[in-house]
């Protein structure tokens, strides 16, 4: 039996399979390694997933949000062991994850386009290229966080056009301090603006939203993807919210780039089960 895992700060998606006629998915909370330790991720899995997979478990193939060095990827990997000690366990990044997702084994860019964003070289088997997604301050363009700012900073401003910034006031009825204090008081600020995103959405048709969104994924192309070698030769390839919902504006600005889109998934789970199903 191998048993996959998809984990974001908020919640984990897992799949057990045995590769052929079984596979179930289950759901617990986000283990990110940066704000759990391996003693409550340990007790959250011994009490939500091993009841139903049981610890008969062959391998494990762990993919996560925080898992950026060994360091990290210990906090997680003891925590599995603990609970299925004859497994053999893989914790590795929700980077690769959006490569072996997106791509399986051929060569190209892979990019994540959620709350956050992020993006890599992949040879087909590793990374061999990162540019540093840097957060929603210093970095993370065309993410969720990004596009929210950008809209709450034009609303705040007065840049948001007249029809728009009435419905964004009726839907998000937010004082100024309630503004300021989500962004620079409370935990989290990247999901505080990354929650007005669907609100672009909502609104897609207007000019406004159609250039706020391929103006933050042109940035996206110049500071990340323009970067790596040979960009224009690789295929690329996305997986999050922010590049599904929004694929018809991210084909616009890759035609117009003269850039290959290959995937786009909202979750890489399933592509995940089929990239070790191949294996």
């Amino acid at each position: 039996m191998i048993l996959i895992a998809d984990s974001g700060s908020t919640k984990t998606s897992w799949c057990l399979t045995n590769g052929d006629d079984f596979t179930e998915y289950y759901q617990t909370g986000g283990l990110n390694p940066f704000f759990r330790n391996t003693e409550e991720i340990a007790d959250e899995l011994r009490l939500k997933l091993l009841p139903k997979t049981g610890a008969n478990i062959h391998q494990i193939f762990f993919y996560g949000a925080g898992v950026i060095n060994p360091e990290k990827g210990s906090i997680v990997k003891n925590a599995l062991f603990e609970l299925y000690p004859e497994a053999s366990i893989e914790v590795e990044s929700d980077l690769l994850a959006a490569a072996r997702s997106t791509l399986i084994r051929e060569k190209g860019i892979a990019c994540i386009l959620g709350t956050g964003s992020n993006s890599c070289l992949y040879t087909g088997t590793e990374i061999v290229e990162h540019v540093p997604p840097l957060g929603f301050i210093l970095g993370d363009e065309g993410s969720g966080a990004v596009l929210g700012r950008k809209l709450v900073g034009d609303f705040l401003k007065g840049v948001m056009p007249e029809n728009i910034s009435e419905k964004f006031k009726t839907r998000f009825q937010i004082t100024y301090a309630g503004f300021m204090e989500g962004v620079y008081k409370k935990e989290k600020p990247n999901q505080f603006l990354a929650q007005f995103v669907p609100f672009i959405n909502e609104n897609i048709s207007d000019e406004y939203c159609v250039n706020l969104i391929e103006n933050s994924f042109q940035e996206f192309i110049n500071r990340n993807i323009s970067l790596y070698s040979d960009f224009r030769e690789q295929p690329l390839s996305f997986v999050g919210s922010v590049a599904f919902y929004f694929q018809r504006q991210l084909k616009n600005v890759l035609t117009r780039n003269q850039l290959r889109l290959k995937t786009v998934l909202k979750e890489p789970l399933n592509g995940l089960l089929k990239f070790h199903n191949e294996k």
